[in-house]
C-alpha cells in the first residue's frame, strides 16, 4: 500500500515522534507505515486523515 504520510507529515514540518503522539501510535509505527511496510487498521487511517484534514483516500492508495 502507497501513502503520503511523509509528504503530509513534511508539510506540517513534524517528526514522525510528533505525528506519533498526535495518533496515539508510536514512532516506530509510523516509520512502518510511510516505508509502506505495515498496513494501518481502518480507525488508525481514519485517525491519520483526520489529523492531516484529508480524505483517507487522498493519503493513501493500493
Amino acid at each position: 500500500m502507497k501513502n503520503k504520510i511523509k509528504v503530509f507529515r513534511a508539510d506540517k514540518d513534524w517528526s514522525q515522534q510528533e505525528l506519533a503522539d498526535a495518533v496515539g501510535v508510536s514512532r516506530q509505527t509510523i516509520n512502518a507505515i510511510e516505508q509502506g511496510k505495515y498496513a494501518p487498521s481502518l480507525p488508525l487511517a481514519l485517525t491519520l486523515a483526520k489529523t492531516f484534514q484529508t480524505s483517507v483516500e487522498e493519503l493513501f492508495a493500493l
